[in-house]
């Protein structure tokens, strides 16, 4: 069974007619890294499934200081959802950090598919709440932990990723300066 419908399987059970007809509605693309996906400015119009590889989602504020989202390896979901609900111009990129297979589910193929199998829209519904849960706990986690526990929270969440995305990116990602999270490192590995 594919990866992405290992992932749905997790919350819902698809026939495997519905399995068929959902995998006829995603498209499969390899791209290389640091391919941009979406710019900030663009209608996001994919819902995109990391089957291997890694993505991040980032926006550029005005003094050019990039500030990462999200990142997305293998199994999980990533796109812009302010920009794909609302079909208006959003303001996040999306980039391959490393080279990746992904599943693209288009909003309209997204919307045939809750019309013709209705318990996708209960599987897209978890992924959206369970986006909130994170994102709010995120939050939280931005006005009340130091930086040291941000990081040991992002260690936790993202093994693997340690060793494979800029630390700049990671620094971005908890909410710190690169020199910062530089010597917060260093302070950490000499304990």
């Amino acid at each position: 069974m594919s990866l992405i419908l290992q992932n749905i399987a997790k919350h819902i059970a698809l026939t495997t007619a519905e399995q068929e007809l959902f995998l006829s509605k995603i498209e499969v693309h390899h791209f290389d890294a640091k391919t941009i996906l979406l710019h900030s400015g663009e209608v996001c119009k994919y819902s995109y499934f990391v089957n291997s590889g890694i993505l991040r989602s980032f926006n550029i504020n005005d003094n050019i200081v990039e500030h990462v989202l999200n990142f997305a390896c293998a199994g999980y979901w990533i796109g812009d959802m302010y920009s794909l609900i609302t079909q208006k111009p959003g303001n996040l990129f999306i980039e391959v950090l490393e080279d990746a297979e992904l599943a693209l589910l288009s909003k309209e193929n997204q919307e045939i598919l809750y019309t013709e199998i209705p318990k996708l829209e209960r599987f897209f519904r978890i992924l959206t709440e369970n986006s909130l849960v994170v994102n709010q706990e995120r939050l939280m986690d931005n006005l009340s932990l130091s930086a040291e526990e941000r990081f040991e929270k992002f260690c936790s969440k993202y093994p693997t990723l340690i060793q494979k995305v800029p630390q700049k990116q990671i620094a971005s990602y908890i909410g710190v300066t690169p020199e910062f999270f530089s010597k917060m490192k260093s302070k950490i590995l000499h304990r």
